[in-house]
């Protein structure tokens, strides 16, 4: 008798051929966080992997299986920033749909399509404490050098081209 399939328990990341399915198959559904600084300057990192790998992107990640977005919230400002910070320190900013030609595998055939979730955190740079798991770099930008910059992926430019609610 076969063993009978189980969800994954809320932030537990999928296996990876089962996640490259995902990724075929569906749209993602992912927070990213535009992190602003007092002087308006703006986070971003260097991906190291792909989709837009290399380019400079907005910290964030997918939400998981059975997680909330107010848990997700939670768990990508500890893992991207260093500190757990509330979701209701942020400021919502709008859904997006990013699509790449791209896959995490590398694979040929299929690209990724994330629905987004845009947030903006006010935060001051000495108060965060950045991995390089996912990035290889980080930097403070300008609103306008990220929109100037063939290094910052079209993606993080698109929350910056759209007019900003009061």
């Amino acid at each position: 008798m076969a063993k009978a399939a189980s969800e994954p328990a809320p932030g537990q990341w999928l296996a990876p051929q089962d996640f490259e399915n995902v990724i075929r198959l569906t749209p993602l559904v992912s927070i990213d966080l535009v992190v602003r600084a007092s002087d308006g300057r703006v986070l971003v990192g260097r991906r190291k992997y792909e989709p837009a790998r290399n380019m400079f992107f907005l910290v964030g990640g997918r939400i998981t299986k059975n997680e909330s977005r107010t848990a997700a919230f939670k768990r990508l400002t500890r893992e991207e920033l260093g500190t757990e910070f509330p979701i209701e320190q942020a400021r919502f900013l709008g859904v997006y749909d990013h699509f790449y030609p791209t896959n995490r595998f590398e694979r040929e055939g299929f690209g990724t399509h994330y629905v987004v979730l845009g947030y903006e955190l006010s935060l001051e740079p000495q108060t965060v404490n950045l991995p390089t798991e996912q990035h290889a770099e980080y930097v403070w930008k300008k609103e306008s050098e990220l929109l100037d910059s063939p290094e910052v992926h079209e993606n993080t430019k698109a929350y910056f081209r759209t007019p900003r609610k009061a």
